[in-house]
This record gives C-alpha cells, structure tokens and sequence, in this order.
C-alpha cells in the first residue's frame, strides 16, 4: 500500500488557497507609468503598449479563463471601477503581440551556498483546436487529433517550475533536456541533481546533465545493458553504475536509496497547471501557444509563492 502522508500546515495553506481565488485587483503606480510603450521606434505601425501591459491582460486571461474579446472587456472594466485613466490593448493586439512576448518564469533568487539544488524532468501533452478536432466534432471522422507537448522541470522542494518549453508532439523528452537545464541553470544557478523517468533514458540527457556538472538520477529502462565494461581505464559511467546497482539490489532499493520517488512531484506540478490552467491551449498559432504555456507557468510559480503544504509520513 502507498505511504499515506499528512498536511502539517492547514492553516497556512487554507489561507494560501483563499488568496489564489482573491479578486482584490489594483494597479500600481509604477504599473500606470509604465503601460504605454516607450521604447526605440518600430518599423511600420508603432507600438502603442508595453509589454508589461500584453503580459498583464493575458496574465488575467489565462487566470479567469477568459477569450481575448472577454479579457479587453475585463480590462476595460476594471479600469473603471478603479477610475484608472489608460487605454487597453484590443483583443488583436493581444492576439499579435502574444507571439512576441519573453515571458520570466519568476524562479527564486540564485541558490544559496550549501544549497542543493535538485530538479525533475517531466512532460504532459495539451490539446490544440486542429483540424482533427474540426473533423471530429463536425463529422463524426477518425482523424489524428493536434496536441502539444509540455516539457517542464521542477523543484520538487518547493514546486517551482524553473523551466518550461511547449513543442510539437513528434519531439521525443530527451531533446529538451538540455534546454530545461540551461534555463534552469540561468534561473537558479548550478544544478546538482537531476531526476527523470524511463524516456529520459538516453545519452544525450547524460551528456546533458554531465555538462551542468550534476548527478543523473534517471531510471535505466529494464532491457538496458551496460555501456562500458567494469576493467576500463576511463571514469565509470553514472548509468552503468545505475544498471549494475539494479542487477545487485533490484529497482525498488535503487529508487528508494537514490530518491527517486521525488520525481512524482513533476507529476503533481502537472496535475495543478491541468487543474489551474487547463488541458487546452487556447492559442492557435505554435509561437502564441508557447507563450501562453510559460505564462501558464508564472501563475502557478506565483501561486505556489502563497503558500504550499507541507506534508510528512503519517503514523501507522
């Protein structure tokens, strides 16, 4: 049976949940100076807002799962009912401006000395209004439906997602492990461990992780063999000794020795952007929808700033 587990702080994290529904909204002053666009001149059409105002308004889409016609009319009447006297961005600027956004992921400061940092690869799919959808919806075809696949890395810590990438469904988890790294490396500093499942079973995620200098705790698939023979002069490689491991004390001891089980808190994170964000890109266009995955991300690494539980081994 699972190890059942308990919450040791209800009362910090009711409040937490309270403050993620809260619609105390205002405005800041340095929100008001800083909604017009005031950069260098574009070529053509100049822009009109910045991009803390694109960001903000889909920041509040995505939140209250609004469409873009919904958020400009939000917005609008937002502003007035602060008496706020700006201008707010059209549902097609929004729309336009969304593809072109460099969204921050709001991680934590750079690690601490002595600290540890430890993160988990994980990925999920998202559905796409495609043309398979349109067929099956409208005449009933078997078609192959469009999805996107999610790829993100996670503290299992604190719950932070602390890099994130939207790709088409044909590319396989270990492509992106070097990318999740090096931002993750930009967000928080070294990397030390690094967990993932079966499908990241492959050298170019442990040439990945050897170039950040960390620890691959990664599950060896159950038909891998062993790369370099024990007699070699070279450096042991961590997965050869992973198998070896395995072969002595069997798979259960090698996760449970080498904290493997952390990798579920991917999962977890996973679960909370379906549950928070959703299982649909609401976005059309490949650039719109990565965008709206990693703003996605920063509403719940905000969220998780609230408060988060804190949970131990309940007592037989």
């Amino acid at each position: 049976m699972p190890q059942p587990y308990r919450v040791t702080n209800w009362k910090e994290y009711n409040q937490a949940l309270r403050r993620r529904g809260s619609l105390t909204l205002w405005i800041s002053e340095e929100a008001i100076q800083a909604w017009l666009y005031t950069g260098p001149k574009q070529q053509g059409a100049q822009y009109t807002y910045s991009d803390l105002a694109i960001e903000s308004c889909l920041r509040l889409r995505l939140v209250y799962s609004l469409a873009l016609r919904q958020t400009q009319g939000f917005v609008e009447s937002l502003f007035s009912l602060l008496e706020v006297e700006l201008p707010v961005p059209d549902y097609s600027t929004l729309s336009h401006r969304q593809a072109s956004l460099e969204v921050s992921l709001c991680a934590r400061k750079k690690k601490q000395k002595d600290e540890e940092v430890h993160v988990v690869l994980d990925s999920t799919g998202l559905k796409v209004y495609g043309p398979g959808e349109w067929a099956q919806r409208k005449h009933a075809e078997k078609r192959r439906r469009t999805w996107r696949k999610l790829h993100l890395a996670v503290d299992p810590k604190t719950g932070e997602i602390t890099a994130t990438r939207l790709t088409e469904n044909k590319e396989h988890d270990s492509t992106q492990a070097k990318p999740l790294l090096e931002e993750t490396e930009e967000n928080r500093g070294s990397v030390d461990r690094v967990g993932g499942d079966g499908a990241y079973d492959k050298w170019r995620c442990y040439d990945a992780v050897a170039a950040h200098g960390a620890t691959p705790v990664i599950l060896p698939q159950k038909n891998a063999r062993i790369h370099q023979h024990g007699n070699a002069k070279a450096p042991p490689l961590p997965r050869d000794e992973a198998i070896r491991y395995i072969r002595r004390h069997g798979r259960a001891k090698w996760k449970q020795v080498h904290g493997y089980h952390l990798r579920s808190l991917a999962e977890t994170a996973i679960g909370r952007f379906k549950g928070c964000i959703g299982r649909i890109l609401r976005s059309r266009t490949l650039k719109n929808q990565q965008a709206e995955a990693r703003l996605g991300s920063q509403i719940l690494n905000r969220m998780a700033a609230l408060g988060m539980p804190h949970s131990v081994p309940a007592m037989a």
